[in-house]
């Protein structure tokens, strides 16, 4: 039965009947397991030899693995709903968002290479490409958002693969994602999104041509800033393959994060729909007032990506960015002035955050201004609170 993504992010990827009749899905807190006798073990290899061969064909045969490096029962009921939830063959969790990225670059691309990445993506995935890949091989070239005809001039015979996140951090740029899949696939060339800011609620790149999507599930998966952990979504072949590359190179993620994460996506749907409406409604008092210089929103029609966001979206997600009128100084006093939330680098959760982009990316101006960081530049990222609270908190602050 066909299901809506609110309904997937409570049932999907778990068992009607679990273990002791249990309603949640336990925490399997082991790093092995075990067998009844040699002829259980011989039986258990036989059947992981018609896996290998099955997923060497782009299939899927499950199976449970015999040591917690490869897999764990805990994990293995989230990827199953991660993958419902963005429409994709199968999904795997990583310790991290960045393990996911880099994991999967790792899987895709070899000494010779060539990938191209938008300019505007997380500044930690394009150290990844230009420092480590660099030294195996890969070369990268950066595109910018505002000229996204340059994708195709830029690929070349040795292009892999096309990064793009979307929308981005922290001016929340949003990317032609039919556009690129459709240019990406006359060259041959993998497409990967990385759609933390949107979550599947808002935007599911898979429907629309994408290879391959990634999350920092720490972020608004979780919901909550109590777990460390990072997906991708995509097709059986692809998804065995970077399966593999995590259990050679130890990524898994532990159970007890797993089942946080787990719990967490059930209230998915409620949290992106409430942090949807408080974004856009702090983002319209933000435009309106004297104080601050200019919004980054794309629900709001100033933005420049607002006819793709109105395409390809459903909602244009929690985080509101903004320069504040007067420089560093005035956006540090802003910042300082605040009640409600809380000054630190993440988002995603049920509670408010923000952060004065400069200060977090470094404190030598140059290579802000390299960053496209203006000084002023703050991010908001909305949690769950009451609306008019958050909005009076900003007014005060301002005032």
């Amino acid at each position: 039965m066909s299901q809506n993504p609110s309904t997937q992010a409570v049932h999907a990827g778990e068992e009607q009947r679990k273990p002791s009749g249990a309603l949640t899905t336990p925490i399997y807190q082991t790093s092995t397991y075990t067998f009844a006798d040699t002829a259980d073990v011989l039986a258990f290899m036989e059947r992981k030899a018609e896996r290998t061969a099955a997923r060497a064909d782009g299939g899927d045969l499950t199976l449970r693995d015999e040591y917690g490096r490869y897999s764990n029962p805990t994990l293995a009921a989230v990827e199953g709903k991660l993958a419902a939830l963005e429409g994709g063959d199968r999904a795997v969790l990583f310790a991290s968002g960045m393990n996911a990225i880099t994991s999967t670059l790792l899987t895709l691309l070899s000494s010779g290479d060539h990938v191209i990445f938008f300019r505007e993506a997380y500044r930690r995935t394009r150290e990844f490409a230009e420092k480590f890949l660099q030294r195996w091989g890969v070369t990268t070239t950066l595109v910018s958002m505002d000229d996204q005809d340059a994708i195709a001039d830029a690929i070349r015979p040795n292009t892999r693969a096309l990064f793009v996140e979307t929308p981005t951090n922290p001016h929340l740029r949003v990317a032609d994602l039919e556009r690129l899949a459709e240019t990406a696939r006359q060259h041959h060339v993998y497409t990967l999104v990385d759609s933390t800011f949107a979550t599947p609620l808002n935007l599911r790149p898979l429907t629309l041509g994408i290879d391959l999507v990634v999350h920092s599930a720490t972020k608004y998966l979780g919901g909550h800033n109590d777990l460390l952990a990072g997906v991708v979504v995509g097709s059986h072949a692809l998804m065995n393959a970077i399966e593999a590359t995590r259990g050679l190179l130890g990524g898994v993620g532990g159970p007890n994060d797993a089942y946080l994460l787990l719990r967490g996506l059930k209230t998915l749907a409620l949290r992106v729909q409430r942090q949807n409406e408080n974004a856009l409604r702090v983002a319209q008092f933000l435009e309106s007032h004297p104080a601050i210089a200019r919004v980054y929103y794309p629900a709001l029609p100033s933005h420049p990506d607002h006819a793709i966001a109105q395409r390809l979206m459903t909602g244009c997600g929690g985080v509101v960015s903004f320069e504040v009128a007067g420089g560093k100084e005035a956006a540090s006093r802003f910042v300082d002035r605040l009640e409600l939330p809380a000054i630190g680098p993440t988002l995603g959760g049920v509670e408010s955050i923000v952060q004065q982009q400069a200060l977090f990316i470094s404190l030598d101006p140059a290579e802000r201004a390299a960053a496209g960081i203006s000084d002023s530049l703050v991010r908001y990222a909305v949690g769950i609170e009451d609306a008019d609270d958050l909005i009076a908190d900003l007014a005060q602050a301002l005032k």
